[in-house]
C-alpha cells in the first residue's frame, strides 16, 4: 500500500511510501534551481507520478497556514477525488506533529523524547490529527495555535504531545532568519539566495562570544524580535557593528551562537529530569545548528541523540505520511536499517540521461572510462572530483551521491574549493565522511552520524592531518559512513584510506550558491562553469573532463 504526502510551502516537497517505506523524496528547489522554493508540489506529483495514482490508497499534508491551501485547492481537491476512488482518505496533520514523526520514525529508537525547533508552523493544543474529511479551509482555522517549538515522547508506534509552546514565548528559528537578515544582511528561506544561517554558524567558530552577548542574552526567549520594545534585539545597533569589519561580525555570530546553545540547554534539561530519557529526537530547522547538536554529547552524556534526516520543512511529506502509517493506520515500526531509512531518495538516471546530456555540450568536454582507483589517484594530485550517481539525496547535506570530493591532507584543497568552485567565503568549513569504524580514533565521541547533523571536536593531534575539514574551533561537522549507508561510498573511502592512511574524503556539496545538482545536465552545467577538475559519473565509469581549448 502507498502513501503520498504533500509539503507545499516554502521546501516544498512530496514524497511516497510503500508500506512504510520512504520510496521517493523530491523537493522542489532541486528541480526549480531556486534555493527554499516554495510550489505547488501537488502539481509537480499529479505531472510526474501518473504511473502510480493506481496504487495510492492514503495522502497527506500538513497544516501550513490558510493561504497555502486557498492558492493550491483545486489541486488538493484532485488529490481527494484520486484517494477516495481507491477506497482511502486525504489526511492534513499538524506542522510539528509532522516533524516529530519523522524524526521518531526514522530513528532506530523504540522510546525517545521528541523535541522540535524552527521558526513557526501550525499545530492543535492537543496535538491531535485534525481532520480527514473534505478539506474546509475554514474547520483549520479553529483551535490552531502556531508554535516553533514543540516537546513529544514517541513509544513504538505512537507518538503524544508533551508541550506545545507558543511562538511568542520562544522562536529560535526567527531570532536566527531575523539575525542573518537584519544584521548581515544574508538571505533567509523566502529570499532569493536561500537560508544563509549556516554562514552565521561558520563565522561564530571565529568570534568572541563575550563581546556582544549583552545584546543577545535573555532576548531569544521573549519573542520580541523587532526594535520597538524592552528585551528586544538591537539589530540597528548590531548591523551597525557588523558593517565595520569582519572581527565584528565574526565576534556577532559567535554570541549568538553560544546564547542560542543556553537556551537550547536550559528548555531541554526540565524534560531530561522529569522523564529521564534515554534517547532524543530532534528535527525542526533548527536542528541544522550541528554546533549545538554536538555540544549535547556532553551537556546530556549517556543518552542517545538522533537528528531527523531532513529537519527542515521539506521533511514534512514525509513525517505526515510516516504519521499516518505507523501512528492512524497502526502499523508497526521499521527498525532495520536501510529499510526503515534510506536517504538516497531522488530518482535515479540511467546511462541514456547521461549520454543525452553529454552530447548536448559535447564541444566543451573530453571523456574516458575509468574506475574508482583512478579517481582516488586523482584526488592524491590535490584534483577537484564532483560525483554523479545513484540517486539524489534528501537533506540539505550531500552524502556521497552528489558529492564534490577532495584529499583532505591538504590545506589548500579548503581555499580551492571555497574560492574557486563554491565561490563562497573563505571561512566557511568542509565536511569529512570518515569511515564508521574509525571514529574512536579521530573523534572525542564515538557516535553515529550518517547525515551530517553533528559537529564535533577531533581528538588532540588528529586535526592537524586532515586540514581541508578542519574548522577554527577544532570541530568538524562529520558524516559517518558505513556499508550498508552507501556501499560504494564505504569501499571508495576505504580505498583511500588504503592508499593514503586516512579514513577520510573532504565531502561537500555538489553545487554552486544553487540547490545540490540533480540531474546529469545540473551535474554537467555546474562542472562546465567552475573550477572542478574532473566529473565522475561513477555508476558508468565515466569521466569527464573539460576539453583544451586552442
Amino acid at each position: 500500500m502507498k502513501i503520498v504526502g504533500f509539503h507545499c510551502g516554502h521546501d516544498s516537497s512530496y514524497s511516497i511510501l510503500e508500506d512504510g517505506v520512504p520510496l521517493i523524496h523530491n523537493e522542489m528547489e532541486r528541480f526549480s534551481r531556486n534555493k527554499n522554493s516554495v510550489g505547488n508540489s501537488v502539481k509537480f506529483f499529479l505531472e510526474y507520478e501518473k504511473k502510480n495514482l493506481d496504487d495510492i490508497k492514503y495522502m497527506t499534508t500538513n497544516r501550513t497556514g490558510g493561504m497555502n491551501y486557498h492558492k493550491w485547492m483545486d489541486s488538493l481537491n484532485e488529490c481527494q477525488d484520486i484517494v477516495e476512488k481507491n477506497g482511502g482518505e486525504l489526511y492534513v496533520v499538524g506542522h510539528h506533529q509532522s516533524h516529530a514523526a519523522n524524526a521518531f520514525f526514522s530513528s532506530e529508537f523504540e522510546e525517545a523524547l521528541i523535541v522540535t525547533m524552527d521558526g513557526g508552523g501550525t499545530d492543535y493544543p492537543d496535538g491531535s490529527l485534525h481532520d480527514k474529511s473534505k478539506i474546509d479551509i475554514d474547520k483549520y482555522d479553529r483551535n490552531a495555535v502556531v508554535t516553533s517549538t514543540t516537546f513529544w515522547s514517541g513509544k513504538g508506534n505512537k507518538i503524544k504531545p508533551l508541550n506545545i509552546i507558543p511562538k511568542n514565548m520562544i522562536n529560535l528559528g526567527k531570532d536566527w532568519s531575523m539575525s542573518t537578515s537584519k544584521i548581515f544582511g544574508l538571505g533567509t528561506v523566502r529570499d532569493p539566495r536561500g537560508d544563509q544561517a549556516g554562514t552565521v554558524m561558520g563565522m561564530a567558530a571565529l568570534g568572541n562570544p563575550d563581546k556582544y552577548m549583552s545584546y543577545f542574552e535573555n532576548k531569544l526567549t521573549n519573542g520580541m524580535l523587532e526594535n520597538d520594545g524592552d528585551g528586544s534585539i538591537d539589530f540597528d545597533y548590531l548591523k551597525e557593528e557588523a558593517d565595520k569589519n569582519e572581527q565584528n561580525r565574526f565576534d556577532i555570530s559567535a554570541s549568538l551562537q553560544k546564547e542560542t546553545e543556553r537556551v537550547i540547554r536550559s528548555i531541554i534539561t526540565p524534560y531530561i529530569k522529569e522523564y529521564k530519557p534515554k534517547n532524543i529526537c530532534f528535527s525542526g530547522g533548527v536542528s541544522l545548528n550541528c554546533v549545538s547538536i554536538g555540544k549535547m554529547l556532553d551537556w546530556f552524556p549517556g543518552i542517545n541523540i538522533f537528528v531527523d534526516p531532513v529537519p527542515y520543512d521539506a521533511g514534512l511529506s514525509l513525517g505526515s505520511s510516516r504519521y499516518v502509517w505507523h501512528h492512524i493506520l497502526d502499523n508497526p515500526r521499521i527498525y532495520k536499517t536501510p529499510q526503515n531509512w534510506s536517504p538516497y531518495l531522488g530518482w535515479q538516471y540511467h546511462i541514456k540521461h547521461i549520454e543525452d546530456s553529454m552530447k548536448e555540450c559535447s564541444s566543451e568536454i573530453e571523456v574516458m572510462k575509468c574506475d574508482d582507483d583512478y579517481v582516488i589517484w586523482l584526488m592524491t594530485t590535490k584534483k577537484i572530483i564532483s560525483v554523479f550517481g545513484g540517486g539524489s539525496e534528501s537533506g540539505r547535506r550531500a552524502l556521497g551521491n552528489r558529492s564534490i570530493l577532495a584529499d583532505p591532507r591538504s590545506e589548500e584543497n579548503k581555499e580551492i574549493v571555497n574560492e574557486k568552485v563554491k565561490h563562497r567565503q573563505w571561512f566557511r568549513p568542509f565536511a569529512p565522511s570518515i569511515l564508521r569504524d574509525y571514529v574512536k580514533d579521530w573523534f572525542v565521541h564515538d557516535v553515529d552520524s550518517p547525515y551530517m547533523n553533528i559537529a564535533m571536536k577531533f581528538k588532540e593531534g588528529m586535526g592537524e592531518k586532515v586540514p581541508a575539514v578542519l574548522h577554527h574551533d577544532y570541530t568538524a561537522r562529520l558524516q559517518t559512513v558505513s556499508k550498508e549507508d552507501n556501499e560504494w561510498y564505504y569501499n571508495f573511502i576505504d580505498k583511500f584510506r588504503q592508499k593514503t592512511g586516512v579514513p577520510i574524503v573532504l565531502n561537500t556539496s555538489f553545487n554552486d550558491r544553487e540547490p545540490i545538482v540533480e540531474t546529469p545536465q545540473h551535474a554537467l552545467d555546474c562542472f562546465l562553469r567552475t573550477n572542478i577538475d574532473y566529473l565522475y559519473f561513477r555508476d558508468y565509469g565515466i569521466l569527464v573532463m573539460k576539453a583544451w581549448k586552442k
